[in-house]
């Protein structure tokens, strides 16, 4: 016993001592939307002839050209997926000039110009009687009919925007050819001089993008067919500076291999992520504070020591983020702060069980109650984790962007609570309790009473479930509420599912949302979505805009309020939002199939089937509730109701544990009876567990600020509704599963794993 006591305390130690060190030593790396700046998404469009991942392998090498150009400090690009393509620009709040940038293709072609050309319907095909040719207008609008491409942008050595100070010419480009390039610039020119002066004939086209940008003519002391040496030329036009420069370094990053969409656009600015993280870090100190002071007011010593053991939990969580290199996003860092309190779970668990087994006078010592606590609830803080890992993992691989932090933190926290639990809290109570102070006042362990609830439960003794069709039918009514408020008020979709624009601003006074609504309508935009949130936030809600329209939208809004500064800005392509919604629905169905398949290994078919019709029930009873309050359905929604499939399971898998452990003391007494007990048997960590939630979600809720409130309020629903189910749907389901299939079909547990 010694021995492994003082393993344990070792072992909690270096746990401790390592990730104080890397906490100290290794930065977390913070998303855009808690430091500011601009992601682009896009997408490549390859053509038959590309191979997707490798055309979007060579995109990712050009595009990173032009970033470096671009000044951004500590850039990033990778590819997602075989066609996606995820650009951050950390401090980037004009996201404008970057995705006018990355987004053009800047295929750059020389052209021999064969003469005009009386119409065309389609300015971009080829004629269809000469497969070689295009028909595309000049600056002046006439149409002209080129040959097929000379020379390309590969041709082309470098590029450099030069300004004709001398002649008065204003900014050029001038472009050196390479290689074969050389020859082939000297014979385009060359056949273009053996036009007469003022032919279209004798001009060269330069068409960058499928538009002409420049038509010079070759002088007239070119000769025919011997063309302009010496592989150089220039590109002129009516180029301002910035103009220019960005020509030049369009043909010095080289085209892009395929054309790119840009199919979603996030925009945060640094104050909104200062404040995310100010909320956030508020939220997590006085809901632990309440959790803290909760559990040692019910636990005593053994809560003190727990309460230690969480900010171990918090240190861990924390430096295992920074060793994985994980990116903390908003919803990542509120999928921290709602870790500590399911880090409270597995304590609870451990507590209550001990104070079963002082209470039994199986175990007379509160050193052998705890250590038979560890032992016997190792079952069921291990089911209780896995489901919740489940829903981590599907938001890791099934979500994108900021929700998927939360999948990773969410993850995270989960096995360091488990790590906090059975290692750090064991260490600490067992020396505790092998103190001569505790050992004379045992009382003052908290273990050594069975506890106000259960002394409750203990006199009455009442039959919860004897009635089982009834809660069943109060369930059924619930969910009928719920679905009444899908079909008559539907689901607000946020951008993420729907496609379009959403543009959020803090204002320098308030601005009435119809007054609002008017001045966009005038400016052309008669469907824009306004609403207002606190007492200087206006949020515009548009189908897809331009970045040229949003900055109308922009200056409405700034006219309006005399000042607005834009501190969020986010944009969804109809193709993506489509993908989205789809992506959405199978991470639910693959959620409640996940979680349906380990229960029923772990619990067979009976009670696994039970548990997930109460996380469906869960699922639509959360829906309805946000379609009647006309909350936003987006992508953060999406990350809490995979967080309640998780966590609700948890009440339903202790109280299941606990049916399997009657099942295998006593078969001969009818499963109602065992279901019953079990559920009274566990009401106290029930109860206690959701207390120590409840205190997180309710801070995040308040201080989390705007935008983790409508997250926290769905949690918050969650845990009321998934408390609720798992006592009172799963548990009498189960019920009537078993009588109208039989016993039987539960299997018995070979160890004495209780909660």
């Amino acid at each position: 016993m010694n021995r492994s006591l003082h393993i344990r305390g070792l072992i909690a130690l270096a746990a401790v001592a390592m990730s104080l060190y890397v906490a100290l030593s290794v930065p977390v790396h913070l998303g855009l939307d808690l430091r500011g700046g601009t992601q682009i998404v896009l997408e490549t469009r390859p053509t038959d002839a590309d191979s997707g991942v490798e055309a979007t392998d060579r995109t990712v090498e050009v595009l990173r050209g032009r970033i470096d150009a671009l000044g951004v400090a500590e850039p990033t690009i990778t590819r997602f997926g075989s066609d996606r393509i995820v650009v951050e620009l950390p401090g980037l709040q004009d996201p404008r000039k970057a995705a006018e940038v990355l987004g053009r293709t800047a295929q750059l072609t020389f052209h021999q110009v064969l003469g005009t050309a009386a119409g065309a319907d389609d300015l971009s095909e080829p004629l269809p009687k000469r497969p070689q040719e295009h028909v595309l207008a000049d600056e002046s609008g006439q149409h002209l009919r080129l040959q097929a491409a000379s020379l390309t942008g590969k041709d082309v050595e470098k590029a450099a925007a030069r300004f004709d100070q001398q002649g008065g010419g204003g900014w050029h480009i001038t472009v050196d050819f390479r290689g074969s390039g050389e020859e082939g610039w000297a014979r385009l020119t060359g056949e273009a001089a053996c036009h007469a002066a003022g032919d279209p004939g004798r001009r060269v086209a330069i068409v960058l993008d499928n538009k002409i940008i420049s038509l010079p003519q070759v002088e007239p002391s070119v000769a025919c067919r011997s063309g302009i040496s010496g592989g150089s030329t220039q590109i002129t036009g009516t180029f301002d500076d910035t103009e220019a420069k960005e020509l030049a370094l369009l043909i010095n990053g080289g085209a892009l291999p395929v054309p790119v969409e840009a199919v979603e656009q996030r925009t945060v600015g640094p104050t909104l992520g200062a404040q995310a993280i100010m909320a956030s870090a508020w939220a997590a100190a006085i809901g632990t504070a309440l959790t803290s002071l909760f559990i040692i007011a019910v636990y005593r010593i053994m809560g003190a020591l727990a309460t230690v053991a969480l900010a171990c939990y918090g240190l861990i969580s924390y430096a295992a983020l920074a060793a994985l290199g994980a990116t903390l996003t908003l919803p990542g860092l509120a999928g921290f702060v709602l870790a500590i309190g399911m880090a409270v779970d597995a304590n609870v668990l451990v507590f209550e069980r001990a104070r079963e087994e002082y209470a039994s006078r199986h175990r007379p010592t509160p050193r052998s109650s705890l250590t038979a606590g560890f032992r016997q609830a190792f079952s069921a803080i291990a089911d209780s984790n896995i489901t919740t890992l489940i829903a981590a993992g599907l938001l890791f691989f099934l979500a994108s962007g900021p929700v998927r932090g939360f999948g990773v933190t969410l993850g995270i926290g989960v096995l360091a609570s488990m790590v906090s639990a059975l290692v750090i809290t064991r260490a600490l109570a067992d020396h505790a309790v092998a103190r001569s102070l505790l050992r004379r006042r045992p009382h003052l362990t908290g273990i050594a009473h069975t506890g106000a609830v259960r002394d409750r439960l203990n006199r009455s003794r009442p039959n919860l479930l004897r009635h089982p069709r009834r809660w069943l039918a109060g369930s059924a009514a619930a969910l009928v509420v719920a679905a009444a408020g899908i079909a008559v008020r539907g689901l607000d979709f946020g951008v993420e599912f729907t496609g379009g624009r959403l543009i959020e601003y803090t204002t320098a006074a308030p601005v009435d949302a119809d007054r609002a609504r008017s001045a966009l309508a005038d400016a052309g935009f008669p469907r824009a979505v306004v609403q207002t949130s606190g007492e200087n936030q206006l949020t515009v809600r548009t189908h897809h805009l331009s970045n040229t329209q949003a900055a109308v939208v922009t200056d409405t809004v700034t006219e309006l309020a005399h000042k607005a500064d834009k501190i969020r800005d986010e944009a969804i392509g109809p193709s993506l939002g489509k993908e989205l919604r789809h992506g959405a629905l199978i991470a639910l169905v693959v959620a409640l199939g996940a979680q349906l398949i380990y229960l029923a290994a772990r619990f067979r078919w009976l009670l696994g089937t039970s548990a997930v019709a109460a996380l469906a029930h869960d699922v639509v009873i959360l829906i309805g509730i946000f379609a009647w309050l006309g909350k936003p359905v987006d992508g953060v929604f999406l990350a809490a109701l995979l967080t309640v499939i998780g966590y609700s399971v948890n009440d339903s898998v202790v109280v299941f544990d606990r049916i399997r452990e009657l099942r295998r003391r006593d078969r001969r007494m009818p499963f109602a009876g065992v279901a019953n007990q079990a559920l009274l048997q566990t009401l106290p960590r029930t109860v206690n567990t959701g207390m120590g939630a409840a205190f997180i979600l309710t801070a995040l809720a308040v201080l989390g600020g705007d935008t983790l409130t409508d997250f926290a309020l769905a949690l918050l629903i969650g845990l009321v509704v998934g408390t609720y189910s798992s006592m009172f749907t799963a548990t009498p389901l189960a019920i009537e599963l078993h009588q109208h299939c039989g016993a039987g079909r539960i299997p018995v547990a070979r160890d004495s794993a209780r909660p």
